[in-house]
């Protein structure tokens, strides 16, 4: 669907650039985009690969397990119903320090994983179950601790000072996590 709605931007601002003759200013505009998307794919890639590295340099020297025993109350608070020593919980865990620590990129192949022993435990049925909702609402708020999306944004654009978002960016991050608890627990109650 959102193909067919890209597309059709696309369409309607050619048709009227060339109907007010301004084709011109379509071409090098498109050609400006697609150099500064270039440009941004290389910077984020390079912090991609920085901080995925991190990310890897942490599983080994042990301090995601030592983060995956500190958030345990919380898993176990937010996913009662999976088994204590489910494959998913390890998934889960990976997938929620790595959205706090910003690593997006490194969270996703963790996320994948967890739905996936989800949609087992809920005997691949095609309607989802309370924890893979549960999951999706905590992986959508997303608390993040450092936003490197942004802060990578904000410096391809030239900012002044980056990383002056991350304040900002830590409150909004916890209030939708905590609205996004809040809001899957209420679910869960009411599927009971």
């Amino acid at each position: 669907m959102l193909n067919y709605l890209w597309g059709a931007m696309i369409i309607i601002g050619i048709v009227y650039g060339a109907i007010n003759g301004t084709m011109t200013n379509i071409t090098a505009a498109a050609l400006d985009s697609a150099k500064e998307a270039v440009e941004l794919c290389i910077t984020m890639v390079g912090i991609m690969g920085v901080w995925v590295g991190l990310m890897r340099i942490a599983e080994v020297s042990g301090i995601i397990k030592a983060a995956t025993n500190k958030i345990k109350p919380f898993v176990d608070f937010m996913f009662p119903t999976i088994p204590k020593n489910h494959k998913a919980r390890e998934y889960i865990t990976t997938n929620i320090i790595a959205n706090i620590l910003g690593l997006g990129w490194a969270a996703t192949p963790a996320g994948l994983m967890a739905m996936e022993s989800l949609k087992e435990l809920n005997h691949d049925s095609e309607k989802a179950s309370v924890d893979m909702c549960t999951f999706l609402i905590i992986n959508i708020s997303s608390l993040q601790l450092i936003p490197i999306n942004i802060i990578a944004y904000r410096s391809q654009y030239g900012s002044a000072n980056p990383g002056i978002i991350t304040a900002p960016a830590i409150v909004a991050t916890t209030i939708s996590t905590i609205v996004g608890i809040i809001f899957a627990k209420i679910m869960a109650v009411k599927h009971q």
